[in-house]
């Protein structure tokens, strides 16, 4: 089912961006480096663009971000549907990983026209972001509110820490 709905170049940058790890990167590209960010549908419902101030940069982390987590989960609007991308960073038994995860958030708050709206038009911003290994449709905190979910999509049982904090 297709909106019409259009994916700003900006938004395709920024995946870009959160997709490929610069190896070389100084400190100061890191910093700048995108943790968490969240998309919305433009005034005039044609564009999907950026959630303007909703976004976690790496060089927050430790200073005004504490748990890259549960910031990201209090940036989503408890009445509106959004789309985001969160880098997490986990570990397994047998290595550690950093993957990007695809998020649908269309609450239980939000309106039927909203959620109607992100529901049509999800297909064009995924078409965006090649290489998502991990999408995740939430529709309440109740989904949201302990890191057990994200890690089991992430891994399963496999999944021992999630931002450094212990399964």
């Amino acid at each position: 089912m297709a909106s019409g709905v259009k994916v700003t170049d900006e938004v395709i940058a920024v995946f870009n961006d959160m997709k490929v790890r610069k190896a070389q990167a100084n400190e100061e590209e890191k910093r700048k480096r995108k943790k968490a960010i969240l998309f919305c549908m433009s005034k005039d419902l044609k564009n999907i663009v950026l959630d303007d101030g909703k976004e976690i940069l790496l060089g927050d982390l430790g200073n005004t971000v504490q748990d890259p987590y549960q910031h990201f989960v209090k940036m989503l609007p408890p009445d509106d549907c959004r789309y985001a991308l969160y880098d997490a960073t986990y570990e397994t038994k047998e290595t550690k990983k950093e993957d990007l995860v695809f998020i649908f958030w269309a609450p239980d708050g939000a309106s039927l026209k909203s959620k109607m709206i992100y529901a049509s038009s999800k297909d064009a911003i995924k078409r965006k972001f090649e290489g998502i290994k991990h999408e995740w449709q939430v529709n309440g905190l109740e989904d949201l509110k302990d890191r057990h979910t994200l890690a089991e999509k992430l891994g399963g049982t496999s999944v021992v820490t999630l931002e450094g904090c212990p399964i």
